[in-house]
């Protein structure tokens, strides 16, 4: 995979002794200027077909991140589990309409669905089990995989980034996402087994860029639930940063057990522990996110 030409940011006189997590010198990022209008939105894929990787934890505080650096917020909980949703405090499972209902009946609008969470700039699309249902619906209709992009075209103006929560698989639902993402984030574990799902989700991404959405492309991989202290993951992150390079965020998430502690209280770190080293990661991440989109 070609990925010469991505570095974001200037190596600093110095930097030798700067190095990241990622054991590279820490990329210089400026902190975010404020937005004088907002949209068109980027719309980014949370993608991994391996479970248990921080994906939706990623997406929550993300967007919990950038919505505190102004910019307006859409998150998309496109997982039947609706763990996205139940992580922002959503009783989800006692929602009439959601996500599966704007993909499977055209007469039902989208301002009808969204929900604005406890975050000011965060808006949200819930889920619930109804949603495991629409691959099926799906499966018939005419330009199926471009479904999820209509329902949101409406949208788009309104906001600066869509962040989409997909399933733990690459199923019709995932590649509903990719069909209407700009950028693909992944999030992954350090750990072997994670590697060898990110040529798979690699050779995903290229196949629906070709015969789908020429626009798609792999905005950056952040390594989650990190421990420094063990040989392995440090091992793993080594060989991420050789294959992938500049791809890989410098900002990398350690495990904490501050995580499921949010996701119990129904809302992102940033808010239930602003101080905390998880609440600085997402912030980090939020800032390389929107120097590299460049808005």
């Amino acid at each position: 995979m070609d990925v010469a030409g991505r570095a974001d940011g200037d190596h600093g006189v110095g930097d030798e002794e700067n190095l990241g997590p990622t054991g590279r010198p820490l990329r210089f990022v400026p902190e975010p200027q404020p937005l004088g209008s907002h949209g068109p939105a980027k719309v980014i894929a949370m993608c991994n077909q391996k479970g248990g990787v921080g994906k939706t934890t990623s997406t929550i505080n993300l967007g919990a991140s950038l919505a505190e650096c102004g910019r307006k917020v859409l998150l998309v909980d496109l997982d039947p589990q609706g763990a996205l949703s139940a992580g922002l405090g959503v009783a989800h499972h006692d929602l009439e309409l959601t996500v599966h209902n704007l993909l499977v009946e055209p007469r039902v609008s989208i301002d009808e669905v969204l929900m604005r969470t406890r975050v000011e700039n965060l808006d949200l699309l819930p889920s619930n089990i109804d949603l495991s249902a629409a691959e099926i619906q799906l499966v018939n209709e005419v330009g199926r995989e471009q479904t999820l992009g209509r329902v949101l075209h409406p949208v788009l103006d309104r906001y600066d980034y869509v962040l989409i929560d997909c399933q733990p698989s690459l199923g019709l639902l995932t590649v509903n996402a990719l069909a209407c993402a700009e950028g693909v984030i992944i999030p992954m574990e350090c750990e072997y087994f994670s590697l060898r799902g990110l040529a798979l989700l690699n050779d995903t991404v290229e196949k629906v860029r070709d015969r789908l959405n020429p626009r798609l492309e792999m905005s950056g991989i952040v390594v989650t639930m990190f421990d420094a202290r063990t040989l392995h993951a440090r091992d793993v992150m080594s060989r991420v940063v050789e294959v992938f390079g500049d791809l890989v965020y410098d900002t990398v998430v350690n495990r904490t057990v501050r995580f499921p502690e949010t996701s119990v209280a129904g809302e992102p770190i940033t808010t239930w522990a602003p101080k905390s080293g998880g609440a600085q990661a997402y912030r980090a991440l939020a800032r390389e996110v929107i120097h590299r989109s460049g808005r």
